[in-house]
């Protein structure tokens, strides 16, 4: 397997980052991990055996401010993997300008400081709401960008900031536009909301939109290790690659809850369903089809080995603490 020397990873305290630091630790890919997180929506238990034991250095900063601090933590790094963001869509819509500060400016300033400190390859974390909402489907990645939310367009406009350094500084980048993922440690999303919910009144569930919205799902472990063949491929050839990383197949939210109940051992719950567009969606920039046609990714060598239905699945009963 291919090895880094210094990797920084933005955000590593997060879901996803958290289960990245696991696979690069794990598999001893990396003779020095550097986490910065500023702990907002990640949590430090989530690394803690890592930084005890001294396999991961952590700083607390905010990426937000160009802090000489955190900047000269990316001195001698060969990559980085940036992960840290905001990742509740709905809130953009009513904060904008969160998703501006904690996706773009952030993106920005690593860039910045990578561009500083020479550092040549690169992992972003993007999205599949830059498709917004895609006539065809499953979506490939030539097809246009499109945002129809806050959180999407900045998700675009971090893309665009990071094919200019690549062609005006030579960042060999690695792009992975996520579908949902989901499993342990994730701390949003329809999952939690659901199981939220119905530990608060088992009777019944409020569904945002009409639950006929179908997207792709997939599971965390899935995820990083698409993302790290995808970072792989930027070491080992420069250039600027994009590729989507998602399921080849989808579920209805209508569905998922079906699952969360089952799981939960519960019966005749009573689903109010809550659309607040005339198509169901549940809040305003919510894309109500999704699937990544993920043919490009699969020639690397790698497949989801959980469908939708079964990372769902598998994610209810890992955040209700049941085996099997």
């Amino acid at each position: 397997m291919i090895k880094f020397g210094k990797v920084v990873v933005t955000g590593g305290a997060g879901f996803i980052g958290s289960h990245f630091i696991d696979y690069l630790v794990e598999n001893n890919v990396v003779d020095e991990v550097i986490v910065i997180d500023n702990l907002s929506s990640g949590s430090i238990n989530n690394i803690k055996h890592h930084v005890e034991t001294k396999k991961v250095e952590l700083v607390v900063a905010d990426l937000k401010q160009f802090d000489q601090v955190w900047v000269s933590k990316f001195r001698d790094a060969e990559a980085v993997i940036h992960l840290a963001a905001n990742p509740e869509v709905r809130v953009s819509a009513i904060e904008p300008r969160i998703h501006f500060n904690e996706n773009v400016v952030a993106t920005f300033n690593v860039l910045e400081a990578s561009r500083l400190n020479d550092v040549a390859i690169h992992f972003f974390a993007s999205s599949s709401t830059v498709y917004g909402d895609a006539k065809v489907i499953p979506t490939p990645e030539t097809y246009p960008l499109e945002p129809i939310s806050v959180y999407g367009a900045s998700k675009a406009a971090c893309e665009v900031l990071y094919h200019s350094y690549h062609k005006l500084y030579g960042f060999s980048v690695a792009i992975a536009r996520y579908a949902n993922i989901i499993g342990p440690r994730s701390s949003h999303g329809v999952i939690i909301d659901f199981i939220n919910k119905l530990r608060k009144d088992s009777s019944k569930l409020e569904i945002l939109g009409d639950g006929t919205q179908r997207k792709s799902y997939l599971y965390i472990r899935d995820a990083v290790e698409a993302s790290f063949a995808i970072l792989k491929l930027a070491k080992e050839v420069k250039g600027y690659h994009v590729y989507n990383v998602g399921n080849e197949d989808w579920i209805a939210v209508k569905d998922i809850a079906d699952i969360v109940v089952e799981e939960m051992g519960l019966r005749n719950v009573q689903y109010i369903f809550k659309p607040v567009t005339p198509d169901g969606r549940g809040w305003p920039g919510d894309v109500k089809l999704m699937l990544l046609d993920i043919s490009k990714i699969k020639k690397l060598g790698w497949r989801p080995s959980f469908t939708s239905a079964q990372a769902v699945r598998s994610t209810v009963k890992e955040i209700l603490g049941k085996k099997g």
